[in-house]
């Protein structure tokens, strides 16, 4: 972190009075000079360390970059096995020298505690704050002398279009293979980002993995290198949430982890839990722990969801123009879980309030197969006209696009199930009147056994959601390399990176016309003095005797003209101070003189300083130290000025004959 100090410039001005009648003056240079003292750096904390050993780099495991409060933040989350105080140690990557990290690098405290026996060791996490857009970073985890590698991620513009990736159930170890399932994961990971590298949020559909304690599990989905570099907003799925293992490796922001987020409302027991939100760019971002959704099982049910994200809302609504829920259980997929009784629960108590509080996206997993609804109002099909896979959609007042997503993995795919009688509407699971093969709510579903991911471009009015293959028929793909599946898609017609589904949801805008402006990163404008014309020598002329006790003389500074076109409108102030007035060897003080500051030309918010008589008549300091000329207070109006003073020198009876000179330096602050 850098802490600056107000920008400070300085000058000289000469000044020369003469006692008695002027004589010849000695050839003298009168040196202006000029600086400015940009910033200064302060050290956080942590002396520089030399690169972490393997030994060393081994001491934490499992690091991995998470999702911040928003953009200017990020959190990084990892296991130690020592129980040790720890720190993010944070620098702009082109700070870096060989790899070294500077002594002023920034540090972040962790916090944490002991792990579960079943994991061992302990868990750290920290928050980094204070980012900066458009600016790479660095990033080590552990203590001085007990570094983890280095590792970076970027920011992008903290303003503007910006495309998000969302991962359906990695769920490691489903297939009962979890080297496989790992391979799977980290190809869909790195092709999706290789197509996408500014990409800027990777969302979690939940189901990290198939066992929520199982370390080794964790370690295959930790594995990707990018899960390091771009952040994971992690979600709850129901194979995560029976134990702690998921709170302990994926921090996230504002998490309420009380007592009815917890699906068997006591967040002491081996039980992840909790409800959380952020706003990223202009999208709000709640994520719901789905797998409490009735008080029968001790927690909170879907009624707390429901009233966490109406406060939500109501807090933080309007600091977005995007609205978009996260969770585990699909209540609109097309699969196996269509007709499960929980998710019949869901879908009677979620949809109206949704639509009410102007949702416009909800991302689902849980299903193992892909699917986008048609615009969902108040548990109703909104538009009974909208077209299956129609790819343009225009939501009315509360109409809601709900998808699920694949597996990312290829660990397990679930088939597509058939509608039945239930009904249209609702809980019911009845059959598309327009399309009878599949269920009334989905405008699209898709299974063809192989791993996809889905891309959600937000733009300023409008949300593009695509349905992306990360992968085809062939390995890695587990549940089909361990025939548990067949795959009838072929790299030829449906290759890597090929579109599953598109949709463009226009936003509903009333019925009046909404007017929308974007305003460039204006010019952070200057502040700026100089004096104004020559800068030639203040000659005070000679001094007169006054009654044979001293001498008086008299002139004008040299005007400043001082500049100011910031943005900021801070502050600023300019003063001086002189030194002692001098010839040859004879000398006397500069405190002898004393000014009347002056605003010549008003502008920027000038206001002149206090009169400062002569140090003579009050055995005071007068000039010799720093006195404010004149001065703008926060806020004041852009613009030029033009400062002057009077000047009032009296000089003791004693000075000697001569032809004195003395410098006044010149000093300008500004925050």
């Amino acid at each position: 972190m850098t802490f600056t100090r107000p920008t400070r410039e300085t000058d000289t001005m000469n000044t020369r009075p003469s006692s008695r009648a002027a004589r010849p003056a000695r050839r003298r240079v009168a040196t202006g000079t000029a600086a400015a003292i940009l910033g200064m750096t302060m050290a956080l904390g942590g002396a520089l360390a030399s690169p972490a050993t393997a030994a060393d780099a081994a001491s934490a495991t499992g690091i991995i970059l998470g999702v911040g409060a928003n953009e200017t933040q990020r959190t990084v989350s990892w296991y130690t096995a020592e129980d040790s105080a720890q720190q993010v140690q944070l620098v702009p990557t082109a700070r870096l020298a060989n790899g070294e990290f500077p002594a002023d690098a920034a540090v972040f405290d962790a916090s944490g505690s002991a792990n579960i026996a079943t994991s061992g060791g302990f868990n750290r996490h920290a928050t980094l704050t204070g980012l900066q857009e458009h600016t790479a970073y660095s990033y080590r985890v552990g203590t001085a002398g007990s570094w983890s590698p280095t590792y970076s991620f970027k920011t992008q513009d903290f303003e503007g279009d910006y495309d998000f990736l969302f991962y359906g159930d990695p769920q490691i170890g489903s297939s009962g293979d979890t080297a496989k399932d790992q391979a799977g994961w980290e190809d869909t990971v790195n092709v999706s980002l290789a197509a996408n590298p500014d990409a800027e949020l990777l969302v979690s559909g939940g189901d990290q993995v198939e066992s929520a304690n199982n370390e080794s599990q964790w370690n295959a989905f930790l594995a990707p290198g990018k899960l390091k570099q771009y952040p994971w907003a992690a979600t709850i799925g129901n194979h995560d949430v029976g134990g702690k293992a998921y709170e302990q490796h994926l921090y996230t922001p504002n998490t309420d982890r009380s007592a009815p987020y917890y699906s068997n409302g006591n967040p002491s027991s081996n039980t992840s839990g909790g409800d959380y939100w952020y706003i990223y760019k202009d999208t709000l971002f709640i994520d719901l722990n789905s797998n409490s959704y009735a008080t029968s099982q001790g927690g909170g049910g879907d009624a707390a969801h429901l009233s966490y994200v109406n406060d939500i809302i109501n807090k933080h609504g309007s600091e977005a123009k995007w609205k978009v829920l996260v969770y585990h259980h699909a209540i609109y997929s097309p699969a196996s879980h269509a007709k499960d009784s929980d998710n019949k629960v869901r879908r009677t108590d979620f949809p109206t309030a949704f639509s009410k509080l102007g949702v416009d996206l909800v991302l689902q997993g849980h299903d193992h197969s892909y699917s986008r609804s048609y615009l969902i109002k108040n548990g109703q099909k909104a538009d009974p006209e909208e077209q299956p896979g129609q790819n343009e959609v225009y939501p009315g007042p509360g109409g809601v696009l709900y998808v699920t997503a694949n597996s990312a993995s290829g660990s397990k795919y679930y088939d597509i199930t058939a509608p039945d009688n239930s009904g249209t509407s609702g809980a019911g699971n009845g059959a598309d009147p327009l399309n009878p093969g599949s269920y009334w709510y989905n405008s699209v579903q898709n299974q063809e056994h192989v791993r996809s991911y889905v891309k959600v471009g937000v733009r300023k009015d409008k949300l593009v959601v695509e349905n992306l293959r990360s992968g085809t028929c062939a390995a890695p793909n587990a549940a089909v390399e361990l025939k548990q599946d067949d795959c009838a898609n072929t790299p030829e017609g449906q290759p890597v990176g090929s579109i599953v589904d598109k949709v463009t949801v226009h936003p509903h805008h009333g019925g009046g016309q909404d007017l929308q402006v974007d305003v460039p990163e204006a010019a952070p404008g200057e502040f700026g003095w100089t004096i104004d014309g020559y800068n030639g020598l203040v000659d005070l002329g000679t001094a007169k005797d006054k009654d044979g006790d001293h001498f008086e003389a008299a002139g004008t500074i040299n005007p400043i003209a001082v500049t100011d076109s910031r943005r900021t409108l801070a502050p600023w102030s300019v003063s001086a101070s002189v030194g002692d007035f001098k010839d040859a060897d004879k000398t006397f003080s500069g405190s002898n003189l004393g000014w009347t500051p002056k605003v010549l030309q008003e502008g920027a918010g000038a206001k002149a300083g206090a009169p400062i008589g002569s140090g003579f008549d009050t055995q005071g300091k007068g000039l010799s130290v720093s006195r404010g000329l004149g001065s703008a207070a926060q806020g004041h109006a852009k613009g030029k000025a033009k400062l002057g003073a009077d000047l009032d020198l009296k000089i003791p009876g004693s000075a000697a004959k001569g032809s004195y000179r003395a410098t006044l330096t010149i000093t300008a602050l500004s925050s």
